[in-house]
């Protein structure tokens, strides 16, 4: 009955998402209240009103680090638009590829993996998603495609954070076993990026299936298979140096190699029109698209881009802010150069609210992206682009209008994440948590099948807390327990764990409500992008299972 009700604020998600097309306002508000009413009436362990409230009230604390990464990412964006910068941005990538599937790939899937290994937590979607939009993507389909194609570099992203969460999960169970925990941790990243790299190679082509059938103008997949070459080109460019770097540089550096290589070999090939599609695919004219296809960005822009400088600036000017932005995460995320230890003490923090455990709350100002680099390159900008008062006012004012739409859908979000984090029941003379109590539910049904539900507990993990990071602190342990327990090997479970917990990131209501929010889609965006990404999960996880089997 407890895994029932545990699992019930899901199900209630699901429904009224997917089933009944809610907003993630609604759905997200009806379920964190629901919980509440479930906690109070059915759990035992932390479920006393004061916890409750400061568990909620922690929540909406930490939506409101999200919502600073969220004005951060739609600020750049404006202030790009209004400089005059996007135009000559678009107008250079014209000059790449005017191919949308072409576009697509290397904005999405390259440099979003290297930003992905540089900063993770959201910043690729943050900046990739509004990038598409600026070229002139429907919306929908621009968060639709960087959702998915952030999926392969996460297990190593922020420079190998979420693999590091694992190492320091389950240091102490491998350590009791005699094994040796730099030899454990390399043969699961090994195994990690393994399955990776296999689910890698359909990624980028997939993603343009799913837009050439939803968005295309003949709303068919034969339009995608002109760019085959290419997509398997970008998997492979991708593939090689991140498995390479997995191998034998440790946890750090895969997603950012990859992204790197990956984005230069594909920016040149594109150039060179080296396996590019013979004919040049794009969306149907704008004045066809669907209302829920466009952002409210979209209309805004078109309403407010004769404030913007017709500017005649040069290339390398326009794309400056987003180099600056490059540059900087790469020096702030790389323990070795010293920048991140100053940065993350850079914060202000909090006792815990009403003195509950685990609600000790910190403004990690210095490490947040939203702030460095985002809002600073935005400022930056405004003198590198000789911005006028109008148009930095425009740029500030819309962001905050669009970025406050967020607020209520996040800060319900989490604060359910925090209920299900924290609220549980005894079970053996052991606290379970509702998402611990979920995730043993799958264990106890699976047996010597548990494999297969092994990558679909990370999916788990992700879908509540949004991060592959979270979900490998929170089932980790359970991961590898369970394999002790039912005979199946440690290292490719917990690899199952990681590379579980980096798909569930295509599905994560709160990354859905983020990316939504920088493209203008809340209100009618998430039921929607909920719906597709449920199949490319699947097929992923499905994928990962089968190599999962190989490995054993």
């Amino acid at each position: 009955m407890h895994s029932f009700l545990a699992f019930l604020p899901i199900i209630v998600i699901l429904v009224m998402m997917i089933g009944f097309k809610q907003s993630s306002k609604l759905s997200l508000s009806v379920a964190m209240i629901l919980s509440v009413v479930i906690s109070f009436g059915a759990f035992n362990v932390n479920a006393d009103p004061t916890s409750i409230s400061a568990y909620v009230l922690y929540g909406f604390l930490k939506a409101f680090d999200i919502l600073v990464i969220i004005f951060g990412a739609i600020l750049i964006l404006n202030t790009l638009k209004f400089s005059g910068a996007m135009q000559v941005i678009n107008n250079g990538f014209n000059q790449i590829s005017t191919d949308r599937r072409v576009q697509v790939i290397i904005i999405g899937w390259a440099f979003g993996a290297f930003i992905e290994g540089a900063a993770g937590f959201g910043t690729p979607a943050a900046l990739a998603a509004p990038l598409l939009v600026g070229l002139g993507f429907p919306a929908l389909s621009a968060a639709l495609a960087t959702l998915i194609l952030n999926s392969s570099p996460v297990s190593y992203g922020a420079v190998g954070t979420p693999t590091f969460g694992i190492q320091t999960t389950v240091q102490k169970l491998v350590e009791a076993d005699g094994l040796n925990l730099g030899e454990y941790i390399n043969t699961v990243s090994i195994y990690t990026a393994t399955i990776h790299s296999i689910g890698a190679m359909i990624i980028p082509f997939l993603v343009v299936l799913m837009m050439t059938k939803l968005f295309g103008k003949n709303r068919s997949f034969k339009d995608a298979f002109g760019v085959l070459p290419f997509a398997l080109l970008s998997s492979v460019a991708f593939v090689v140096p991140y498995f390479l770097a997995a191998k034998f540089t440790g946890i750090e550096l895969p997603a950012l190699i990859g992204g790197l290589v990956s984005l230069g070999v594909l920016v040149l090939a594109a150039k060179k029109n080296f396996l590019t599609p013979k004919d040049n695919w794009d969306f149907a004219p704008r004045d066809s698209w669907a209302d829920y296809w466009i952002g409210s960005t979209q209309n805004e822009t078109q309403q407010n881009t004769a404030t913007a400088q017709s500017a005649k600036m040069s290339l390398f000017m326009a794309w400056l802010p987003y180099i600056l932005i490059s540059v900087i995460l790469v020096l702030t995320r790389i323990p070795a150069l010293g920048l991140k230890k100053i940065l993350l003490g850079l914060k202000l923090s909090f006792e815990p609210i009403f003195g509950v455990s685990g609600t000790a709350y910190s403004f990690a100002y210095g490490y947040l992206p939203g702030i460095i680099p985002f809002i600073l390159v935005a400022i930056i900008t405004i003198v590198l682009h000789k911005m006028k008062f109008e148009e930095v006012k425009t740029s500030w004012s819309l962001t905050f209008t669009q970025v406050s739409k967020a607020a209520i859908p996040l800060a319900a979000g989490l604060a359910l994440v925090q209920i299900m984090l924290n609220v549980g029941v005894k079970v053996d003379s052991e606290d379970y948590s509702m998402l611990k109590l979920m995730a043993k539910f799958f264990a106890d049904v699976s047996g010597q099948a548990y494999v297969v539900v092994a990558p679909l507990v990370g999916v788990l993990g992700s879908f509540f807390s949004g991060s592959n990071t979270v979900s490998n602190f929170l089932f980790a342990g359970l991961q590898y327990e369970t394999a002790f327990l039912v005979g199946l090997p440690t290292q490719v479970i917990v690899a199952l764990q990681n590379v579980g917990g980096a798909i569930g990131n295509m599905v994560c209501i709160n990354n859905i409500v983020a990316v939504c929010a920088t493209v203008g889609l809340l209100g009618k965006g998430e039921s929607r992008l909920l719906t597709y990404n449920i199949l490319p999960c699947l097929l992923y996880v499905i994928l990962a299972v089968c190599i999962g089997i190989i490995l054993l």
